[in-house]
């Protein structure tokens, strides 16, 4: 093989090869910025892996002969366009975007506003430089292109050596990570952009070639793990406490925990919410589990107790196979199941999720009067307003206890209309010099606009309460509130919130005194949401700060209601120390009760300033990744029905 002179070559390319260079250096530049803009590390790594591939495509543009300006046109637009997706994306989920999730782009118009008014930022138009800098390189050079096939051979050899040089750089862990892209941004930062799209599209297409590649093994593995970690029954002082009871479920958007503690000027952000977890089981750490699918992995995670799937969403790409849900386990006991939202039925594909899962009806936005619409569509008020007379009509005419999941829809990003829907004050009182001063505070925050929006939902929650028992329906009935998911609310608002210095209106800085540090641990730790299990009778009181995951629901909620999945991965956290719970997440970050370990950093942050082992660390570096597979290959694979088969087989 001839040798390559780099120097010669480069020096060649720099003369006559102007658009190629420019081509190299310009996409090359925007994988770096890219990172820069979302993850903030560089990743001295990636370099290689983006470098070889922009030469990578470089080189193929040898081969094209009078289609060379289009394939440079192309190419530059499709790499821009990851770039950008890929930023607006980040700044949103705090992850990289998935080609699985095509089939739920349908959904982007429907929240086209919080798009725009929380995600996108203008750096992320930054990289179309590239196409405006291609076009201007082009227009002078444009005879100097070339389809040299010894060139092409040249450019393809030096992109291998480089790509060849970043393989050999450690961290060596990070090839399992490609192979498996759960914590995407960490392959974005080991790998570089490029390369990650690249595995994403492999991994996206697996399931496509699951009755060819990859069953056999998933069940070996799935089988295996089940059998080692038996799921049993546990019998505790809560075991059918609610069997037969009525069920109202409240899947409340966006509902953050904090906001239940918070107050302005006197006035509680949710006076309900905070007086209901007061008379209730209560569990105060606990966490939504999502992944790309937001409120519909939390509906999924919630129901079967796995994580949410890797590739795409289970209610748009899996929504055929067969779960173990509570709705169709309480469907056995004799149940009559029900879903009410506001918004139409396509939306997360719900009508054909919802039926599968095990619900007998499920009342989309046709079933409603639309009288009042704020945000996505029904108010909240109104629609809890129009849920009392449908639930008294099930509660006189089916002979059967019931169980209902009440959706609600005001509270979702962006909160535009916050002010036309809540009167409720977001300032901050002050005396300056004898003279009472109200300032602003987060009147024109998110932040303020999400707390105003709590504000409402609460009221509409504790409208719905009243009108239930107005109309008799608490009496036998369990009533379970829970947050879907956090609000999406950017790091900074936090800072605002908590260093606003109301006398000097100003926001304080680390060397204030008075400054609350609020570090991206703190950050990831306050999106937690909270779960209460209420009674009219007040039955159980208690508070529970045990660390607790969506995926405990099942375990938990259904040992109460008399129901059990031979598949749960999650536990009945009644019965779970707080030395044993943990809680992972769908890029294997984990939390415990003593520390928040981030897959993302490879960093674990202490909660309680107590000492940890490496071994406590990578066992439970071991658990969350196996917890991850297991509940990927039930998904992905429909592996359900074939466990149960054999587990027929062996009884």
């Amino acid at each position: 093989m001839k040798k390559i002179n780099i120097k010669q070559f480069i020096t060649k390319l720099k003369k006559n090869y102007q658009v190629v260079l420019f081509f190299l250096i310009g996409n090359f530049l925007n994988a770096i910025l890219l990172r820069i803009f979302t993850t903030g590390h560089i990743g001295f790594r990636a370099l290689f892996f983006d470098f070889s591939f922009v030469l990578f495509l470089s080189g193929i543009s040898f081969l094209f002969k009078k289609k060379q300006v289009a394939y440079y046109y192309l190419t530059t637009i499709l790499m821009v366009i990851i770039c950008i997706i890929n930023s607006i994306y980040y700044n949103y989920y705090g992850s990289f975007v998935s080609v699985s999730l095509l089939a739920t782009s349908v959904f982007v118009k429907d929240v086209g506003d919080a798009v725009i008014d929380l995600a996108l930022r203008i750096t992320d138009l930054i990289y179309l430089w590239t196409i405006a800098g291609l076009f201007i390189v082009l227009r002078k050079n444009n005879k100097k292109l070339s389809n040299e096939k010894t060139e092409f051979l040249n450019i393809i050899k030096l992109a291998f050596i480089v790509l060849c040089i970043g393989c050999s750089l450690p961290p060596y862990n990070s090839w399992s990570r490609l192979f498996k892209l759960w914590n995407r941004v960490y392959v974005v930062d080991s790998w570089g952009p490029y390369i990650y799209q690249i595995d994403d599209i492999v991994q996206s297409l697996k399931p496509k070639f699951n009755n060819i590649f990859g069953y056999d093994n998933a069940l070996k593995t799935t089988k295996e793990y089940y059998e080692t970690n038996k799921q049993t029954k546990n019998i505790n002082e809560y075991t059918n406490i609610f069997e037969g009871k009525n069920v109202i479920v409240i899947h409340a958007e966006s509902l953050q925990s904090f906001t239940l503690d918070m107050e302005f000027e006197g006035q509680k952000v949710a006076p309900n919410l905070s007086k209901l977890s007061k008379e209730s089981l209560y569990f105060n750490n606990f966490y939504a589990q999502i992944g790309v699918g937001t409120s519909s992995d939390t509906e999924f995670t919630f129901s079967t107790s796995l994580l949410p799937s890797n590739n795409g969403t289970v209610f748009v790409n899996y929504y055929n196979n067969k779960y173990i849900t509570i709705q169709n386990l309480l469907n056995n006991k004799g149940y009559y199941v029900f879903s009410m939202h506001g918004n139409v039925g396509d939306f997360w594909n719900r009508e054909a999720m919802h039926m599968n899962m095990g619900y007998d009806k499920f009342y989309s936005k046709s079933s409603f009067i639309i009288d009042e619409e704020y945000g996505l569509g029904l108010s909240d008020e109104s629609f809890f307003h129009q849920v009392v007379p449908k639930i008294k009509e099930i509660d006189e005419n089916v002979d059967a206890p019931y169980y209902g999941t009440l959706i609600t829809l005001t509270n979702h990003t962006p909160w535009k209309d916050a002010k036309l829907y809540s009167n409720y004050k977001v300032t901050k009182t002050v005396n300056i010099d004898g003279e009472t001063i109200t300032r602003d505070y987060l009147e024109d925050k998110v932040m303020g606009r999400y707390l105003k929006s709590v504000n409402y939902m609460d009221k509409a929650i504790g409208q719905f309460i009243d009108e239930m028992d107005e109309n008799g329906l608490l009496e036998n009935t369990v009533i379970v509130i829970y947050g879907d998911h956090d609000a999406r609310i950017s790091k900074k608002q936090y800072d605002y919130m908590y260093n606003y210095d109301p006398i000097k209106d100003t926001i304080l800085t680390e060397d204030d005194e008075g400054y609350i540090e609020f570090n991206d641990y703190d950050y990831e730790l306050i999106r937690k949401v909270p779960l209460i299990i209420w009674t009219k009778d007040k039955k159980i009181v208690k508070e529970i700060n045990t660390p607790m995951g969506m995926i405990d629901v099942l375990p938990t909620l259904g040992n109460m209601l008399g129901v059990y999945s031979s598949y749960s991965l999650g536990k009945d956290i009644m019965v779970t120390s707080k030395e044993e719970a943990i809680v992972t997440f769908k890029d294997a970050s984990y939390l415990t009760s003593t520390i928040y370990y981030s897959a993302k950093n490879g960093e674990a942050y202490t909660i309680e300033n107590s000492i940890i082992s490496d071994d406590y660390i990578s066992k439970r570096n071991e658990y969350a990744n196996k917890i991850n597979e297991i509940s990927d290959n039930i998904i992905t694979y429909n592996l359900i029905p074939e466990l149960e088969r054999r587990s027929l087989d062996d009884n």
